[in-house]
């Protein structure tokens, strides 16, 4: 059964990389290890997949991989004929059509990225590995088979089309803390990482204002031992304000500090270039919750009872209080980065002051978004 799934599979990588020999296992347009890094593989799990030595189970996964990705390719075919079909003028419901064809590009590759490392990535008690959740993101934006961007030779002549230079990776500039509010105090929400790959959205506004962004956010949730109210942490005569002593505080070198979850999110942007400056928009998409595990709270808890406690009033936040930072979010326009978006660059900073309402109770907080891998690098040169 496994030699049968084996030729499946190399079947199925013959259609992407070429010829395959048999004798020396290998492909006639990439090397074994530059279609183990595409496809999310080791070299050494990619080896026993082409050399009959895989379970079953994995060549299972291997080859819905592998399914997706050559839909992926198809999509893609089917979106540049589209392009060509309207550049004919053949195709009056392009815009629609064209929207359809970009989300499923993305949802599939989402897709991809994660059946390949969840079949791939070793089991194991390590808290904080991310890679299946954070790699579904980047392997989506980054692959060769998925390039959701506007090129350089997408853009119009005169190069008139503001977000062509926000396209790209952007990271948080540095934490934020958000104290929950609800019956009991002492429970504490930390956003502590964002990777957001961000492209212009030709689909939706032709004239090049607005950007669709993918977001991976990391948060934890903290308990603090003396649960001190809410009050003090604001600012006594902004209620709605936090003490930047709190903000700067560092939770992991506090006694009184435990940390007792971590929250992965996927969240969807939009951003709009205004006249004014950048709107953003935007809602979660996905998310789920890990706890730290019970042997490390143990030794922050002087009794277990405190210590399942403090576990269950997480619970009570994940099925109450999450629900709140699902809300679509409420921000004020943010400073464009550059006057003149031709001359926006790598280290450019999106800094949007937001409100959290939880329970009727609104907290101000900043994020900033830092751009670390700009898409397109050359600025435009109108006639081109």
């Amino acid at each position: 059964m496994a030699e049968d799934k084996n030729q499946e599979f190399v079947a199925k990588l013959i259609k992407l990389y070429g010829e395959f020999d048999y004798d020396l296992k290998r492909f006639k347009k990439a090397s074994n290890s530059e279609i183990s890094r595409k496809l999310g593989y080791s070299d050494a799990q990619f080896s026993r997949l082409i050399n009959s030595s895989a379970t079953e189970g994995e060549y299972v996964r291997a080859i819905q991989n592998t399914d997706r990705i050559l839909k992926l390719l198809g999509l893609e075919k089917e979106l540049n004929q589209l392009k060509d079909d309207q550049l004919a003028g053949q195709y009056p419901n392009y815009k629609r059509k064209v929207t359809i064809l970009y989300a499923l590009l993305l949802i599939l590759g989402i897709l991809s990225v994660y059946f390949a490392y969840q079949s791939t990535i070793q089991k194991t008690d390590n808290f904080f590995s991310k890679e299946s959740r954070d790699g579904m993101l980047k392997w989506s934006f980054e692959t060769p088979y998925v390039n959701p961007f506007m090129e350089l030779d997408d853009l119009p002549s005169d190069c008139s089309y503001p977000s062509y230079k926000y396209q790209g990776k952007w990271e948080l500039e540095k934490p934020y803390k958000i104290p929950f509010f609800r019956e009991r105090n002492g429970f504490h929400y930390i956003a502590t990482e964002v990777n957001m790959y961000a492209r212009s959205m030709n689909e939706k506004n032709t004239s090049g204002n607005t950007l669709e962004a993918y977001e991976y956010q990391r948060h934890e949730i903290w308990y603090d031992k003396r649960e001190l109210p809410i009050d003090s942490f604001m600012v006594a005569s902004n209620q709605s304000q936090l003490k930047q002593s709190y903000q700067d505080s560092n939770f992991e070198d506090e006694d009184t500090f435990v940390k007792l979850a971590v929250i992965h999110t996927f969240f969807r942007n939009e951003f709009n270039l205004e006249t004014d400056g950048i709107s953003r928009s935007g809602k979660v998409v996905g998310r789920d919750v890990e706890f730290v595990s019970e042997d490390i709270l143990k030794t922050e808890f002087t009794d277990e009872g405190l210590m399942r406690d403090a576990l269950s009033q997480v619970n009570a936040i994940i099925a109450n209080r999450l629900e709140d930072f699902s809300r679509p979010i409420s921000c004020n326009l943010a400073d464009f980065p550059k006057a003149d978006f031709n001359l926006i660059a790598e280290g450019d900073k999106i800094s949007f002051d937001c409100q959290m309402t939880t329970s009727r109770f609104s907290v101000d907080y900043n994020k900033t978004y830092v751009l670390k891998d700009q898409f397109i690098k050359n600025t435009c040169v109108p006639g081109t």
